[in-house]
């Protein structure tokens, strides 16, 4: 996410500062891969506590503590290594979409009919929950989705940068990247251990169209129904693409349009007050106007201040896919050895199918300029590791070796390395978007599991 108009490329000292940043997730996911996982029996249910997840709160720790900060250059370093991360776990992915074809075919409407519960989910409790805590215009852009990089585009093209339904989407950004992983890690394993729901119904929800928060998502469910890993995967997989995909042209024509007028409608009463308020009070409407106009002033001041802060601590660096994927090789091959109990060539050999992937979907993205390398990616993984290519077997065997919790892992100790510069922001935004943010992931997940275990049962 970056307010900037500029995406600053990296530099030959930024290139030397990409190596203390992977020495330093290569610590600590070596680290917490060695751990493992924790299981905490809450009486109500057991959750599971996983790597990545430790991996995350100890990226945070080392990213915000005092004794030796970690510089905001690193940070944003560790961010870039993050996106491309990302490409790595959409491609170990890929490989559990292909298998789960028939799978995911007979789910059919079931895939489609859930998304409703991710794109309204959000709007029909913690929009009515923010209203109620006064959050005013914010709430639309804090509500509307779970508000990840699209939904900036969105908002600012409808409302403007400087509009508070802007500031909702930057605070529910914010509070989903410092928790959502974590939130949603302990909500899954504890709804996924009740044993009520079908765990493709449980994947589907899982694709809530953030990669962290479905990687960890679903390790919770594939925990609680572990025989049923390939297809969990695949189906989380998918849903988190369509809800990628679709997410744009829903939120931008339904999702958004739906939340401004149900926040009119809830706030009717409230603009009614304000409205009286202003008309009445015979007494002193020069020096009234006279306030208004400042606290206005004060509050354009603070925005001003405030979009400042945004993009100095925001601001992104774009690293060279030749610097980015080897660094990120060693930490996957490190990490997956560790949960294999082992060092093996055919890790090796699987990392170099998974980078072949990406390379090849990167350079199809830059030819055709309209579709992005994730689709290609997702697309073409699938394929030729479905039933209908002649190597799919040979190629899944060696991806498999892969564990894909220790890509995840990765990912998200470089994600919690780069957290530390989003602190302030989450500071600023104030207590309300805590509660907010934790009503629209629970909504989110749970809405479109229940639609999605009723929607199988019918279609089956």
């Amino acid at each position: 996410m970056s307010t900037s108009t500029t995406t600053p490329r990296i530099d030959k000292a930024g290139a030397r500062l990409t190596l203390p940043v992977a020495a330093l997730a290569f610590v600590i996911a070596l680290a917490v891969q060695f751990i493992g996982q924790t299981k905490i029996d809450l009486g109500i249910g057991t959750i599971v506590i996983f790597p990545m997840v430790w991996g995350l709160i100890l990226g945070l720790l080392v990213s915000i503590q005092k004794l030796k900060p970690l510089g905001l250059d690193l940070q944003r370093i560790a961010a870039a290594l993050v996106g491309v991360a990302v490409l790595l776990l959409v491609a170990r992915l890929a490989f559990n979409i292909g298998p789960s074809l028939p799978s995911l075919l007979r789910a059919g409407p079931a895939l489609l009919l859930q998304e409703v519960g991710h794109l309204l989910g959000t709007i029909a409790l913690a929009l009515p929950l923010a209203v109620l805590l006064r959050m005013g215009k914010a709430t639309v852009g804090a509500t509307f989705s779970l508000d990840r990089e699209p939904s900036f585009a969105m908002v600012s093209e409808k409302y403007g940068p400087d509009s508070d339904e802007y500031r909702g989407v930057l605070a529910m950004y914010v509070f989903g990247t410092l928790f959502g992983a974590v939130y949603i890690t302990l909500l899954t394993s504890l709804v996924a251990n009740w044993k009520i729901f079908d765990p493709l119904a449980l994947a589907m929800g899982a694709g809530v169209g953030s990669g962290s928060m479905m990687a960890a998502s679903s390790a919770s469910i594939i925990a609680a129904y572990p025989g049923d890993q390939e297809a969990i995967l695949g189906m989380a997989a998918v849903s988190n693409l369509i809800t990628t995909i679709l997410g744009v042209y829903v939120g931008i024509y339904i999702a958004l349009p739906l939340a401004d007028r149900f926040y009119k409608l809830l706030t009717r009463r409230q603009t009614r007050e304000a409205a009286a308020v202003t008309a009445g009070a015979p007494g002193a409407p020069a020096e009234r106007g006279l306030a208004d106009i400042e606290r206005e002033e004060a509050q354009a001041e603070e925005n001003r201040r405030f979009r400042e802060r945004v993009a100095e601590s925001s601001a992104a660096v774009k690293l060279p896919l030749w610097l980015s994927l080897p660094v990120l090789t060693v930490l996957g091959i490190g990490t997956a050895s560790v949960a294999a109990k082992g060092f093996s060539l055919t890790i090796v050999a699987g990392y170099g199918i998974m980078l072949a992937l990406v390379l090849v979907s990167v350079a199809l993205a830059k030819a055709t300029k309209k579709i992005s390398a994730i689709v290609y990616i997702t697309t073409i993984g699938a394929y030729i590791s479905s039933p209908w290519f002649f190597g799919a077997e040979a190629l899944t065997t060696v991806i498999k070796t892969v564990d894909f919790l220790s890509i995840a892992t990765v990912m998200l100790t470089l994600a919690g390395l780069s957290l530390g510069k989003d602190i302030p922001l989450l500071k600023n935004i104030g207590w309300k978007i805590i509660p907010v943010g934790l009503v629209a992931i629970t909504a989110s997940f749970l809405l479109s599991t229940v639609i999605a275990e009723f929607a199988l049962g019918l279609w089956h």
